[in-house]
């Protein structure tokens, strides 16, 4: 199961009454779509998922007395696994519509405002909202994405102005025959699944976050840490070169003055290790060690280039 089919799970199982089961259920079913059937002017509303088919049937027979309506289930074709579930409201059709706002034909996408007249009935929308278009990427992926999908961009528009009333900076796009309403930022995508009810994703979601944030940070150190230790080695080995290409030359490191001679000599001795060691051995600072083998490095060059040096002046 996806992580978006969980959270969509664990708001399915939601308990809601009054005004927030009627707010929730005007945006499932007006975000699934509804049409009219037959004769009898029956109302379908689709969906592909079996537990918002049974919310939407809940919610219209807790909301509605003596309302009738069915579930019905059918195959995309015969070759797919997939299967189709239609709840059909099989009366009080006009009252149950115009009380919920839902225009069948899409005409009058704007939400009533006795439907959003309080936050928990706002949040209770937003949920709906998701449950019937909604998508969330799973946390352990590299990017963060939750979405909702509506073929109004008069509707995307009221959705913005809702999630912006829970500090969720939403964004609108343009895709195919629609909109969508997106939030990138991880944090905002848990303080949303928080305002819909989704604490159990939510905080699946913030455990898989900081762990996979962690993991990140302790890469980038251990990279950082191979790369000081590449760059040392790197260092270090040129060091040893020049060294040995003095003591080549004027017939060993004795000749040297004392305090190259020293560095010199712990260097050869120590090729492994840094110049902040290597000052701590000698019980000099690591700039001082640094001022010694720039002078090293001075005198190899000298002898690398056939220039006259004099070792008193090092």
């Amino acid at each position: 199961m996806s992580y978006a089919a969980e959270v969509k799970k664990e708001l399915t199982g939601l308990i809601v009454h009054g005004g927030n089961a009627k707010a929730e259920l005007s945006a499932l079913m007006r975000m699934n779509g509804v049409s009219t059937l037959g004769l009898d002017q029956s109302i379908r509303v689709q969906t592909e998922n079996a537990a918002i088919a049974r919310r939407i049937y809940t919610l219209l027979k807790q909301s509605y007395d003596n309302v009738e309506v069915e579930v019905t289930v059918s195959d995309h074709n015969h070759l797919s696994r997939h299967k189709s579930y239609g709840v059909l409201l099989k009366s009080q059709i006009d009252d149950v519509l115009n009380d919920l706002g839902v225009d069948p034909f899409g005409l009058h996408p704007e939400i009533p405002s006795r439907l959003l007249n309080q936050v928990d009935k706002k949040r209770s929308f937003l949920r709906g909202a998701f449950l019937a278009t909604g998508s969330v990427n799973s946390p352990e992926k590299a990017n963060y994405h939750l979405e909702i999908y509506t073929t109004h961009e008069e509707l995307g528009e009221q959705l913005l102005i809702m999630m912006s009333g829970f500090d969720l900076p939403a964004k609108m796009t343009d895709r195919g025959n629609g909109f969508i309403v997106y939030l990138k930022r991880a944090e905002k995508i848990v303080d949303f699944l928080q305002t819909i009810g989704a604490t159990q994703s939510m905080l699946r979601f913030e455990d898989i976050r900081m762990m996979r944030d962690m993991r990140n940070s302790v890469n980038r150190l251990v990279n950082a840490e191979t790369a000081n230790m590449q760059k040392t080695a790197i260092a270090a080995n040129k060091q040893v070169s020049q060294i040995q290409t003095i003591a080549k030359q004027i017939g060993g490191l004795d000749f040297l003055p004392q305090k190259l001679r020293e560095v010199a000599q712990a260097r050869l001795d120590n090729p492994d290790e840094s110049l902040a060691e290597l000052g701590e051995m000698l019980e000099i600072s690591k700039s001082g060690v640094n001022h010694r083998m720039r002078k090293l490095k001075q005198l190899a060059e000298m002898i690398e280039a056939g220039e006259a040096y004099d070792l008193t002046k090092l």
